[in-house]
């Protein structure tokens, strides 16, 4: 590691749980963040502050005006650039050490396969369950670990699906494919743009966490938040031995 490095992550080498050791994993780590919207952004910013290597950031939209109020990667003379182009810019400038990987394009289930074949662990930033099903389905397949994050007017939730152990449930035990769930969008709905900080940092710190081998993970606990109050809740999930995505996965 540079001197220049060992003084960038400085505070972080300074934690007994990180030190050099953990900085180094990190530095050699791959992530796939998928969604550049409200999640995406923080959570992308944090993991390329705390320096993980490599960042593959996979949105399909371009930058609209309504992004602003609370999509922290972008700026006014952004409205109508790809988000992945303009994201891939801003953190290349907030830490040259990493690379950043945009890919434009919505995740199929064949894509979701290829890309968390190469990740050491992914954000589920989507806003979609589609796609979130699909990412859920190739962690299954590839035993990674998922970090949901999820947020919508003043609500929002987070867990962490530790798909390496056979006994972690997965988000088809907590949302069934075929289960009648609402697809609810900010869009729509509205969403508080300070919330979407909270969890997208939030899961950058579940990403950091596994990658680094520190602290106990959310594996088994779902959060769920609610701003108007400022309470949290935790909820303890389960795998269920029924579902059609994990069921039949042996340790």
């Amino acid at each position: 590691m540079r001197d220049e490095q060992l003084l960038r992550y400085s505070r972080h080498i300074l934690l007994p749980e990180i030190g050099i050791e953990g900085q180094e994993k990190l530095r050699s780590a791959s992530a796939l963040i998928v969604g550049a919207g409200g999640l995406g952004c923080p959570a992308a910013l944090y993991l390329a502050a705390a320096g993980v290597g490599r960042l593959t950031l996979a949105d399909s939209d371009k930058i609209d005006l309504t992004n602003l109020q609370r999509q922290i990667l972008y700026r006014t003379e952004s409205v109508g650039a790809v988000k992945v182009e303009a994201a891939r810019a801003t953190l290349k400038a907030f830490n040259p050490d990493v690379e950043v990987v945009g890919l434009s394009s919505r995740i199929d289930p064949e894509k979701a396969l290829s890309l968390v074949a190469k990740a050491d662990v992914v954000l589920d930033c989507s806003d979609n369950f589609k796609t979130r099903h699909a990412l859920n389905r190739a962690c299954v397949k590839h035993r990674k670990p998922l970090v949901s994050g999820a947020a919508i007017r003043f609500d929002a939730q987070i867990t962490l699906f530790d798909l390496r152990k056979a006994d972690a449930p997965c988000y088809a035990c907590l949302f069934p494919e075929d289960g009648e769930v609402e697809e609810v969008q900010c869009s729509t709905m509205g969403v508080f743009a300070p919330l979407t900080g909270v969890i997208g940092a939030m899961q950058a710190m579940e990403a950091i966490k596994v990658l680094a081998k520190v602290g106990e993970l959310l594996n088994g606990r779902l959060l769920i938040f609610d701003a108007r109050s400022a309470d949290w809740r935790s909820v303890k999930v389960a795998k269920d031995p029924a579902c059609k995505v994990c069921g039949d996965r042996r340790g």
